[in-house]
């Protein structure tokens, strides 16, 4: 099955780059460019797309609204919102997960790890990088000021409705864990992880598992931790 890639990004150049790179695997192609955030999200629609690279900063409407539009559109539910970012921490990735992206990635990344991560998030998994995710999301909530909080108080509530096992796959889901390392540390199957990952984002109403990490930092269940 052929992945279908949406490109937006305000540089000619660097959609051409990424087009070419996308365009020379035999399980994936580019189905579009957009110049601007409202454009990505009509040609989403339009063009079918599966995983959209994203870049964050862009005239009109920028990434981040246009991420938050696609995550609300019911008729999107199955796109997947890869944000791409030349600044390895930037405060606009952490509203972009908040805002339903999949993950994200430096624009400076090597090519393998560009079509890694577009098949991992066409097979809706997320964080793509999820050490490097979960410290960033980590600093940032770390700094906030709690005056200033855009938090939902709703998540911590949810929470209760998680049981025993849930909560604890769900802190070591925030703590970028895979799936096959959670299955070896509490000595279950994989499957069995990813029914409980599953069940967590139904009840939580998260969209993904970097869904699942916002919110496990969020509610409190598990604390930043700045170095």
């Amino acid at each position: 099955m052929t992945i279908r890639v949406l490109l937006a990004d305000d540089q000619a150049l660097l959609r051409s780059a990424f087009r070419v790179l996308v365009d020379s695997e035999p399980d994936m192609e580019v189905v579009a460019e957009a110049s601007d955030g409202a454009e990505a999200v009509r040609l989403t629609k339009e063009q079918r797309a599966d995983v959209v690279l994203m870049d964050i900063r862009m005239p009109g409407t920028d990434g981040l609204a246009a991420t938050r539009m696609i995550s609300a559109d019911p008729d999107l539910a199955a796109v997947r919102v890869v944000i791409l970012t030349t600044f390895e921490v930037d405060d606009y990735v952490v509203q972009s997960l908040r805002a339903g992206a999949s993950g994200f990635l430096g624009k400076g990344s090597e090519p393998e790890e560009l079509l890694n991560a577009i098949r991992i998030a066409a097979g809706g998994q997320a964080l793509l990088s999820p050490a490097a995710t979960t410290g960033l999301i980590a600093r940032f909530l770390a700094t906030q000021d709690p005056a200033d909080d855009d938090r939902d108080p709703a998540r911590g509530e949810r929470l209760d409705s998680l049981t025993v096992r849930e909560r604890e796959v769900l802190v070591l889901v925030a703590g970028g864990h895979s799936n096959d390392e959670i299955a070896e540390r509490l000595e279950v199957s994989p499957l069995t992880v990813k029914t409980h990952v599953n069940r967590a984002m139904a009840k939580l109403g998260a969209r993904d598992r970097a869904q699942l990490v916002v919110t496990a930092y969020e509610s409190g269940l598990v604390r930043p931790r700045v170095e």
